[in-house]
């Protein structure tokens, strides 16, 4: 999601996580998955006879999911030329939202910038939601192509909440044409490879790449995602984990209003007479969130928002195809469809570092909501300006010092202890059941615009974030509020424990 919990954030590149989710948690499918469809690209549609009528089964809806399609932009790359030979300002690993960014900002500054991409014409495969406020606020919305109006939340039969904060949809190849168009007016030179050993001198460092080529640089940005390609890492990383399962469909009808996108719907009763599905529900509950772009075409998924270890893809998946036939939706051909897996919280990589991170690989993904796009957008000046302003000033700083002044940057007091409080939140929902997750929202959404607003876009800093929590103290249920005492007191303890240990 991209917003709570959504992240169609996602921002991140999924690749590493395809290879996590085979190998841990996640059950194999009839159909390979794709890492990489986490997006609503043009597909072929394929038509579902009216005679196979919307039978709830794993193999139905698999059945109608098109094949993996690449959508590339038409853009004439000027290319890195290795020739020359020459010590590049910056090179940045990975030609996703962020990389391309700060590549963006560090080249209009005049420095010479490289990007290093195996498909760099490619359009990002992920799809993201964001608030219609924090695309405003970094002048994109002419990269939104479907806005509504508002949002809403069931939290049971009984009980919505209806969102006044618009929501919207990026367009996935309006945002990269518009970077990619300012990257090469720029200057910015590309390089179609793999990076695969980076060594570091004193004041430069070499990328070797795949191809047999080495790249030299001052700086150098990994904005690979979860892979973690460059930074490094040197505490254990036992994360949460986000799972989702979602399909772009045309329907034959839905019930959703189409002024509203549909951010969480916690309901069961879809589960009502299954009471072995009911049951892995209620322990770690999974809710729809839905884009209704028609009357006949929808995004929906089926999210677990945080769970360690991850739900199986199958679980999720047999979850959403009972919450379908409950809701009478009739899918009569499936445009794309995602399977997606998010770490959240974990560590910090070393801070200071000598490669400068950015995005998943920096540990950036909002770990209560699985949320990370908007934030790592307005990030990227940040770490774009740090570098310009520690490359080229009278200071000459360069190698490990350059980087130390980036990542204090990215990284400050006051950013370290927000993320500690929302793995505070993360830890506290980990341990809710249905009930208990119901009773969280229910608070959460009742508390003043500003407070929710700004713990979903990461907003608040200490010592707001102190008021937020006795805010959502004050509006939770007696029951909610042991809850929060019980399950909450050794993840506060902890996180007490490393801010005195940061300011010390």
């Amino acid at each position: 999601m991209d917003t709570l919990l959504r992240t169609h954030n996602r921002l991140e590149l999924l690749h590493p996580l395809h290879q996590l989710s085979e190998s841990h948690f996640l059950s194999p499918s009839p159909k390979p998955p794709n890492p990489n469809s986490w997006g609503f690209g043009k597909k072929p549609h394929r038509k579902w006879s009216k005679v196979a009528s919307f039978r709830v089964s794993s193999s139905a809806l698999l059945d109608l999911v098109p094949g993996t399609k690449t959508e590339l932009l038409e853009f004439d790359l000027p290319m890195y030329d290795p020739s020359k030979a020459l010590t590049l300002d910056l090179a940045v690993v990975g030609g996703g939202p962020a990389g391309l960014a700060v590549a963006q900002r560090v080249s209009e500054a005049g420095l010479s910038v490289v990007s290093i991409d195996p498909s760099p014409n490619l359009v990002w495969p992920n799809n993201y939601g964001v608030w219609v406020d924090e695309f405003e606020a970094m002048d994109l919305l002419d990269c939104l192509d479907a806005t509504w109006p508002g949002a809403v939340v069931y939290v049971d039969e009984r009980n919505t909440k209806l969102l006044g904060r618009p929501y919207a949809r990026v367009n996935r190849r309006s945002l990269k044409s518009k970077m990619m168009r300012k990257c090469v007016e720029n200057g910015v030179r590309f390089h179609r490879a793999k990076v695969v050993k980076v060594i570091h001198e004193e004041e430069k460092s070499f990328l070797i790449c795949d191809d047999g080529i080495t790249i030299e640089a001052a700086v150098v940005l990994d904005a690979t995602g979860f892979s973690r390609c460059l930074v490094q890492y040197d505490k254990p990383y036992n994360p949460g984990y986000q799972v989702a399962y979602g399909i772009l469909a045309e329907v034959e009808e839905h019930p959703f209003d189409l002024d509203k996108m549909l951010f969480m719907d916690w309901r069961d009763s879809h589960l009502k007479g299954n009471g072995e599905l009911q049951e892995r529900n209620r322990r770690i509950p999974t809710f729809l969130y839905a884009m209704p772009f028609s009357s006949t075409r929808i995004f929906l998924e089926e999210t677990s928002l945080v769970a360690r270890p991850g739900l199986a893809m199958g679980d999720i998946q047999e979850r959403m195809e009972a919450r379908l036939k409950h809701l009478g939706i009739k899918v009569k051909s499936i445009e794309e469809d995602e399977r997606c897996v998010i770490p959240m919280g974990g560590p910090l990589p070393v801070l200071p570092q000598r490669v400068v991170g950015i995005g998943g690989t920096a540990g950036m993904v909002h770990p209560s909501t699985g949320y990370m796009v908007a934030r790592t957008l307005a990030a990227a000046p940040v770490v774009a300006d740090a570098i310009v302003r520690f490359l080229g000033s009278d200071r000459g700083l360069s190698g490990d010092a350059l980087s130390a002044e980036v990542w204090k940057d990215l990284w400050p007091i006051e950013r370290r202890r927000q993320r500690e409080f929302f793995c505070f939140g993360m830890d506290i929902l980990l341990k809710l059941d249905l009930e208990g997750t119901r009773r969280f929202f229910d608070a959460f959404f009742d508390l003043e615009p500003r407070y929710w607003h700004g713990f979903l876009s990461s907003r608040l800093f200490l010592p707001e974030l102190v008021f937020f929590g006795l805010s959502l103290f004050s509006h939770a249920s007696n029951t909610s509020r042991l809850e929060i005492m019980a399950k909450g007191t050794l993840p506060l303890v902890n996180m007490v424990n490393n801010l005195i240990r940061e300011r010390d």
